[in-house]
């Protein structure tokens, strides 16, 4: 298992909720979080399969960003 850390501009609960379905039904995930007290809005995957470009890709789907730390 991988921990994949990424800054985003996923910044209040209705960004999480924009995002949450899109990464809840992206396999490989096993967990994930948004750190919204972090300036940095730092988002955290859990992984054993999806490389960085995958999580990037199912983030912008939903209309965000993530660059990875």
């Amino acid at each position: 298992m991988k921990e994949l850390k990424f800054k985003t501009n996923i910044n209040c609960s209705g960004c999480l909720a924009k995002v949450t379905p899109v990464l809840n039904a992206k396999e490989g995930i096993t967990e994930w979080g948004v750190d919204l007290q972090d300036d940095e809005r730092i988002l955290t995957v859990e992984t054993d399969a999806l490389t960085e470009e995958e999580v990037q890709a199912a983030v912008a789907e939903a209309g965000f960003s993530a660059e990875a730390k």
